[in-house]
């Protein structure tokens, strides 16, 4: 049986989770609370369960990729499914097929889920109105990275009992990254104070209409925060021009050692990994007990277990 033949009727979830931006605050809190039943998997001596027996997950990356490729992996085989990573650079892309005939080739293999990365924005829901397998966007461009924004709630949830209400601080490269996007849209619809802060060569156009704060002083901005995500400068996508140097970045807006020591014990640190250790953050601070950026790397695995399971329309299950 197929992914749509099996208690979809059921669900009220999604048919593909493309980004953030398209889910409602219910769907979200849905999410986290799943991964708090998928998160038990760990504790147990076989850690699975079978909710996707029989069914096929295709990760189909076009960008490099080890938290996020490997975390999908490991939550679909943690639900039964079986798994496909796909090698681009030795697949018929090289070849010159297109990506809609890269997707169509997997659908008539029999592929339920495809779960794709792409540099380009826009790519996962062309691959949604195209084939007819369920569509998971793994970061798109500088656009989104859906699953990464929900395992920041979850893991901010998690370490302090809420998201409402709190003050969340990004600071970086908002620009390029597609993870300050997706946290944004989740932290804002589940009631959280969401502020940014960096060089204004790095921050987006009509970025206040996402309702967020800008800071133009690192500082200041830590004193405010709650939670601090600090995101990874994106040397690969960006021209000369941006930045004087990676050296005065850090002086000004990276998480040093003597910031770290003069934030709260409560603080939380966060980061989506890979981290430029000595640049934007140092290695002390992500090494701190008050840095959840193992943790983040564990929650992942859940958070996207949650994910698939809710889009295979088998809700209320779990236990």
């Amino acid at each position: 049986m197929r992914a749509g033949d099996r208690g979809e009727a059921r669900s009220t979830w999604p048919r593909h989770l493309l980004g953030l931006a398209d889910l409602g605050p219910d769907a979200i809190e849905q999410i986290l609370e799943t991964a708090d039943a998928m998160r038990q998997v760990f504790d147990r001596p076989v850690k699975k369960f079978p909710t996707l027996r029989g069914r096929v997950v295709v990760n189909l990356f076009y960008e490099p990729s080890t938290r996020t490729r490997t975390s999908f992996e490991l939550a679909a085989k943690a639900l039964s499914a079986d798994v496909v990573n796909v090698a681009v650079a030795q697949s018929s892309v090289v070849k010159g097929e297109s990506l809609v005939d890269t997707a169509r080739t997997y659908q008539a293999l029999g592929t339920d889920y495809l779960v794709v990365r792409h540099a380009s924005a826009g790519v996962p829901h062309l691959l949604a109105r195209t084939v007819q397998v369920r569509v998971l966007n793994a970061g798109d461009g500088a656009h989104e990275h859906p699953t990464q924004g929900l395992l920041d709630l979850y893991t901010i949830r998690r370490r302090k009992g809420r998201i409402s209400g709190l003050n969340v601080l990004i600071v970086g490269d908002v620009l390029h990254s597609r993870v300050a996007r997706s946290d944004i849209w989740g932290l804002r619809k589940l009631g959280a104070h969401v502020a940014v802060a960096g060089p204004s060569t790095l921050m987006p156009v009509g970025l206040e209409t996402l309702g967020v704060r800008r800071f133009d002083r690192l500082d200041e901005a830590l004193e405010w925060a709650e939670v601090i995500n600090v995101l990874r400068i994106q040397r690969e996508r960006m021209q000369r021009g941006y930045l004087p140097s990676l050296r005065e970045y850090r002086l000004r807006w990276g998480l040093t050692d003597e910031r770290l020591r003069r934030l709260p014990e409560d603080v939380l640190i966060m980061h989506p990994g890979p981290a430029n250790v000595g640049v934007e953050i140092d290695e002390a601070v992500l090494v701190d007990g008050r840095s959840a950026v193992a943790e983040q790397v564990t929650n992942g695995v859940a958070v996207r277990m949650a994910v698939l399971y809710l889009m295979a329309g088998r809700e209320g299950e779990a236990g």
